[in-house]
């Protein structure tokens, strides 16, 4: 079957060999429709990023290291830093399988830039059919420094068989069908009312029911460090910034981080997973997302009871102040089928569910912070 692999054939990849680990993989890695990467022992400072097209990543190493930090007993890493770490997890790919890569939800909402780089390819994010060999991780923290510790999992990967990606005509079946796009109160947007081209064009969301409410978070400056296993622990008010927005209009300062919510709310069933794509350039100069996966189950149970759930919006501005509007068109939302339906949805609870800390969210900062 075409399309992402589920959690199923994720483990049948690792029983296979196909996923190979200098550490053994914990079943809490395998989430629905991806697998988590974890940090290995040790970190690279290196003084540029880069591709390495028709090297080893090793290679480029020592020409590039400035210093090795040890992970195993935990390291801060600094802001605007580039830093490179050797991932536990290697793999050894079937020629008909290829693997897509993303930051986790809290790497983004923690403004930390990651990508991954593979031997002998000229592509971030990105691996080939039938590839061999180790991942490594580029790791950038924008805002804040971040103590991080091996073993932890910044991003994910998805495995992919052949055209896995909707059309736009599908999309739109896909709508009537399941009514993956929806409005704050949880009906399904109608099909004739959606704007697709090469997935669905959803907006931000810059109105509260009241108008003090916070409609999102910006960055603070010159903040202490967030340990990245401190679940809960952190005050946001030490990190970021509570705005509000009385008519629904806001300036966002240039390289300033933001966090918005989507207008829309998102239903995904079993058989669909989604991924965010950049904001196309002709909207603004902005970057809208570091996160971009969204697993089958995301906003979605088969009771009904669960009528979609925002996005969060990572974002940032470039060059020039940019004002931006409630229900201004911000990011894409492009579904693939799955090769089969998942048994393991996320958020939901008990046996067949993935647990998470955003199944329910509105404007929601990371999970390092505490709420309520």
């Amino acid at each position: 079957m075409q399309g992402i692999l589920t959690h199923s054939e994720i483990d049948a990849l690792m029983a296979g060999g196909a996923i190979g680990a200098a550490a053994p993989i914990d079943p809490t890695q395998v989430q629905p429709t991806s697998l988590d990467l974890r940090l290995g022992p040790v970190a690279y400072r290196i003084r540029a990023g880069f591709l390495p097209a028709r090297t080893p990543v090793q290679d480029r190493l020592a020409d590039l290291t400035l210093c090795e930090l040890d992970l195993s007993a935990g390291a801060v890493l600094e802001p605007g830093l580039i830093y490179l770490v050797p991932l536990l997890e290697t793999l050894a790919l079937p020629n008909d399988l290829r693997g897509r890569l993303n930051p986790k939800s809290s790497t983004g909402r923690l403004d930390i830039f990651t990508r991954v780089i593979t031997d002998h390819n000229a592509r971030f994010d990105w691996v080939p059919p039938g590839y061999h060999g180790p991942l490594f991780l580029e790791v950038v923290p924008r805002s804040f420094p971040v103590l991080v510790r091996s073993g932890q999992r910044l991003n994910q990967i998805r495995f992919v068989r052949g055209n896995a990606r909707l059309t736009d005509s599908e999309h739109l079946a896909a709508q009537r069908e399941h009514g993956l796009v929806r409005h704050g109160d949880g009906s399904a947007v109608p099909a004739d009312e959606v704007v697709v081209d090469g997935g669905f064009y959803l907006r931000v969301a810059l109105k509260g029911a009241k108008p003090d409410d916070v409609v999102g978070y910006r960055a603070k400056r010159y903040t202490g460090a967030i340990d990245l296993d401190g679940v809960g622990q952190h005050d946001p008010a030490a990190f970021f910034e509570p705005l509000t927005s009385k008519n629904g209009r806001m300036i966002l300062e240039p390289e300033e981080f933001y966090i918005f919510a989507s207008r829309e709310r998102i239903s995904i069933p079993p058989t669909l997973a989604s991924e965010m794509s950049a904001v196309d350039v002709g909207i603004g100069e902005l970057r809208t997302n570091y996160a971009g996966f969204f697993d089958a189950g995301f906003g979605w149970d088969e009771a009904g009871t669960r009528l979609g759930t925002p996005a969060v919006l990572e974002v940032r501005a470039h060059d020039v102040p940019f004002v931006i509007e409630d229900g201004q068109t911000f990011f894409r939302l492009e579904f693939s089928r799955t090769t089969s339906a998942c048994e393991r949805i996320y958020g939901a609870t008990g046996a067949t569910g993935a647990t998470s800390h955003y199944a329910d969210q509105g404007v929601t900062l990371a999970k390092q912070f505490r709420r309520g």
